[in-house]
């Protein structure tokens, strides 16, 4: 059994539940055991780096400090999500290169009885977990349904070969490693140039236009490429490019369809767990046309939204009062404009 800290975040329990389900699904085939720590809060996300980078830095510090104190045989703190895996990752090499920074956040975490030494804890993402210490050959050997024909983009977003402070990556540009495992499942892997671009993050929110246009480059990038299906390891990319894609529809009067899912639901599906055990079927664009092709009947679940430029526009649902606030432009009833 291969063991590991992990450290979730808050879209795994939320817009990424698809991504938490099929890891979980297929933990145990994989013999990983993921440990989650306890008591671990937001990574606060890319906002607040802008903001108090004290601040920032002491929040990241304070998960870093807990899985130092929990670790059980294992140093390695485990990360899906791309955003928590690049604030982690870039606390831990700055307190490591700045020890005024070290002293400065120690001091914030020693009001709540923590402390964090500097090199502890080694920060790591699933995929690279996942590619690395499983293996490509020990994946293969539990393919039982091989996704032959099926074409997919790999698509890595912006967040994880780059900075890469601990040299992990062979090309932060065009890594092939993503393109390798996704052929271990029988998938046919186009040639995707954009697959660390950006998908634009909260654009969508800040300026919509901008945002639906990085979300438009992809889709029509991987569309030119033959893709079928957009594959990728963020929560963000996959909210963006699958949430947001009937509204880049509408603005551009575009009539694409590209559905985007998590590696780890691939690699569930060329396992041969059903579907709707790996959250397939939950995303809005709906890759069940996609599956279908190759043999993998997915379970008609509750209607997807449209996603082609006649598209009946949709109201966003309004935030939670308790939840943390999202920028907006102004617009109607303080939501951004379409």
């Amino acid at each position: 059994m291969t063991h590991f800290l992990y450290y979730p975040g808050c879209s795994m329990d939320a817009s990424a539940r698809a991504y938490a389900d099929s890891l979980e699904a297929i933990s145990g085939t994989l013999d990983l055991q993921l440990d989650e720590i306890e008591d671990w809060n937001c990574c606060g996300a890319t906002e607040y780096q802008g903001i108090s980078p004290i601040g920032a830095h002491s929040l990241i510090s304070r998960n870093l400090a807990l899985a130092e104190a929990q670790k059980n045989g294992s140093r390695t703190l485990v990360a899906p999500c791309s955003a928590c895996f690049l604030n982690l990752s870039k606390t831990e090499h700055y307190l490591r290169e700045d020890k005024a920074l070290a002293a400065t956040v120690n001091t914030a975490l020693g009001a709540a009885g923590l402390h964090y030494t500097p090199g502890s804890i080694e920060v790591r993402h699933l995929l690279e977990i996942v590619f690395n210490d499983i293996g490509v050959e020990a994946i293969h050997s539990h393919v039982t349904r091989p996704l032959g024909g099926l074409k997919v983009a790999p698509y890595l977003g912006c967040l994880v070969t780059r900075p890469d402070y601990d040299g992990r990556w062979k090309s932060h540009e065009h890594p092939r490693e993503f393109d390798r495992l996704l052929r271990t499942l029988g998938a046919q892997v186009v040639d995707f140039p954009l697959k660390t671009d950006c998908c634009g993050g909260h654009m969508t929110q800040i300026s919509p236009a901008t945002g639906f246009e990085l979300i438009r480059r992809l889709v029509h990038a991987a569309v030119q490429a033959g893709a079928e299906m957009l594959v990728t390891l963020c929560p963000m990319c996959q909210m963006n490019i699958d949430a947001y894609q009937a509204e880049m529809n509408r603005y551009f009067k575009t009539n694409y369809h590209m559905p985007i899912l998590f590696f780890t639901q691939l690699i569930g599906l060329a396992f041969g767990f059903p579907p709707e055990k790996l959250g397939i079927g939950t995303e809005i664009v709906s890759a069940r046309h996609v599956l279908n092709k190759i043999g993998i009947e997915v379970p008609v679940t509750e209607a997807q939204e449209p996603v082609g430029a006649a598209a009946v526009p949709q109201r966003r649902p309004r935030a939670k009062k308790t939840g943390l606030p999202m920028p907006a432009m102004p617009g109607e009833d303080g939501e951004a404009p379409r």
